[in-house]
């Protein structure tokens, strides 16, 4: 039999992840309710109430005054809805979703599953959706236009007006993939959520930047009809239908969810956001130093052009860092990511450096 006194990843060299340590309310938010069942709301009543004010409270972060939804288990479950919301409502037997190549993968996940055409269009120079390109493929068909705001690379924004204004141009809905960007963004002059445009479904994650436990991903919707298209019969459960993806959640997402949420909205994520975004803007001043090119982090998150050697260098010093789909370190200033942890990164850098220039002794 195994050992099961493992202990989990510790998070003081975790520099590529999206998740992060949930903060202590949280924490213990989710161990009180990790055994109600959301998913049945008849039975658990307390949590689904819980759930009530999380979408409040997620869409008063979104500019949304009566928000729709539920807490889903990230951002893959809620972008999967938001096509199946588009398609079902679609007119043409064959739809189409156009995005840009910079959205999540989960989204071809989605168009597998639900058996959708998936117009993947290119990013323009700032690493941004090129409008030109998405004028260009979208059609009569097509079901839902996709715009990111803090992509999973290079933590971008797209334009999600102009988005908008193609996609109701040929009558197809707008989702917003704000799975990371969700909780910092109110934070920056970037416009990106239902005040700012015609979003008809978003993405938004409280167990990423929003620092609860995972899983809690969020699903937002404009209007209740929106999610009524995911509704089925629940036949033996006191309530008469669902909505989500899958049926039994346990209520620990929900209960971090609104824990995290009201201990730290607005004012501890606005200093959250501010600290992330100075140690970003720290380790880029740092690699840049160093000679490495990096794009420019306009939210907490750094990409350099380092090579490969070096990167696997660093990940055998234990760092767990990642590369794009181009090549490039990527690193995440997730909450739990300290300016003393990128100082001690880049001490390893340097050594590393110093030993690659270093002669090697020559036989002769």
């Amino acid at each position: 039999m195994r050992d099961m006194q493992s202990e989990p990843q510790a998070f003081d060299r975790v520099l590529s992840s999206m998740c992060t340590e949930p903060h202590p309310v949280a924490r213990d938010a989710a161990e009180r309710f990790l055994a109600t069942n959301p998913g049945d709301p008849g039975t658990y009543p307390s949590v689904s109430a819980l759930e009530e004010e999380a979408i409040a409270m997620l869409g008063s972060i979104a500019g949304l005054e009566e928000p729709t939804g539920y807490i889903a288990s990230g951002g893959t479950e809620a972008n999967i809805q938001a096509v199946r919301i588009a398609r079902d409502r679609a007119e043409s037997q064959r739809p189409n979703v156009v995005m840009p190549e910079s959205a999540h993968f989960s989204f071809q996940k989605a168009a597998d599953i639900l058996g959708v055409e998936l117009r993947i269009v290119p990013t323009d120079d700032n690493f941004r959706a090129d409008l030109e390109a998405v004028r260009a493929s979208v059609d009569e068909a097509t079901a839902l236009v996709i715009g990111v705001a803090g992509t999973t690379e290079y933590g971008r924004v797209d334009p999600i007006p102009e988005l908008g204004e193609i996609a109701r141009s040929v009558g197809a809905m707008l989702h917003v993939d704000a799975a990371w960007g969700g909780f910092v963004l109110p934070f920056t002059d970037y416009e990106w959520n239902f005040e700012h445009a015609p979003v008809d479904t978003m993405a938004i994650d409280p167990h990423k930047m929003g620092q609860a436990a995972v899983p809690a991903g969020g699903l937002l919707a404009r209007s209740d009809d929106l999610l009524n298209e995911l509704a089925v019969d629940t036949p033996y459960l006191e309530s008469t239908s669902q909505a989500t993806l899958t049926g039994t959640r346990s209520g620990a997402g929900v209960a971090s969810a609104v824990a995290a949420m009201e201990e730290l909205w607005p004012e501890g994520y606005k200093r959250q956001y501010v600290r992330s975004q100075n140690n970003a803007k720290w380790l880029a001043d740092a690699l840049e130093k160093r000679g490495y090119d990096v794009v420019d982090p306009t939210l907490p998150l750094v990409a350099a052009d380092v090579p490969r050697s070096t990167f696997d260098a660093l990940r055998a010093k234990g760092w767990r860092i990642s590369r794009t789909a181009t090549g490039e370190l990527r690193i995440v200033c997730m909450p739990h990511v300290t300016r003393e942890m990128l100082a001690s990164f880049i001490g390893d850098l340097d050594r590393l450096e110093v030993r690659a220039s270093v002669p090697v002794a020559s036989d002769d």
